[in-house]
């Protein structure tokens, strides 16, 4: 199936290639973007270097918009599968044939840290955060997750064009799934490796951490009022 990878890239020139590289190692058959967010520094002549197609937006626009942009393309262009990975090496290629694979049953499959025991260890704040949003959004949507917060995940034609429709703009993870799963959707989880960031640094800050908690929590509940809407409705 023609399968497209997304990498939203806002200054990353430190570990952009090795990322494309191990894509095209492990998964020679994707094609892939790099949707730079108005970046400083030369993640696109990194990016493109390494060969892959590079989208600069003329400015940092944040994680929703980035993504959002790539599956636009992603819905022009006729893929059928849209895989979303994060530029600054977490989330290893080797990974990848499963994830596409179980997307051509599931309109979306996350690639779990949690589902089953794997390698990666979290700070315990940051665990603390991912247990309290997936305990949520497992609440409020009727279905188990486990790891909510993985930006690494493969979107079937039907999400492809949801997402290209409307897809939150900070923060997204989260609030994406209750989105989904308001339109109908078949999610899965399936377990999947994961390395801390390679290179650069977060942009989110212990302050920022604070304003993620409430605006994501507000967000689930605000999909999730719509959602019940949705099914007394039917």
């Amino acid at each position: 199936m023609k399968t497209l990878v997304i990498i939203p890239a806002y200054n990353e020139e430190g570990s952009i290639a090795k990322v494309i590289k191990d894509i095209q190692q492990h998964a020679p058959s994707v094609d892939i973007i790099v949707i730079n967010d108005g970046s400083s520094d030369r993640t696109e002549i990194v990016a493109t270097d390494a060969g892959a197609r590079v989208l600069t937006l003329p400015y940092n626009v944040g994680i929703g918009g980035g993504m959002q942009t790539g599956y636009i393309y992603a819905q022009r262009m006729g893929y059928d599968i849209a895989v979303q990975m994060d530029a600054d090496g977490q989330h290893p290629a080797a990974e990848l044939p499963k994830l596409i694979e179980q997307a051509k049953t599931y309109d979306l499959v996350i690639g779990s840290r949690y589902v089953e025991a794997t390698d990666y260890r979290s700070p315990l704040l940051r665990r603390t955060g991912i247990l309290f949003f997936s305990a949520l959004v497992s609440l409020v949507t009727r279905q188990r997750f486990t790891d909510t917060t993985s930006g690494f995940r493969a979107a079937g034609r039907k999400v492809i064009d949801l997402y290209a429709d409307y897809y939150p703009m900070d923060y997204p993870e989260v609030e994406s799934i209750v989105y989904l799963k308001r339109k109908g959707c078949n999610i899965t989880e399936v377990r999947a490796e994961m390395h801390e960031r390679q290179a650069g640094k977060s942009s989110i800050t212990p302050l920022k951490s604070v304003y993620y908690m409430i605006k994501v929590t507000l967000a689930v509940l605000m999909s999730a009022l719509r959602f019940n809407r949705t099914a007394v409705s039917k």
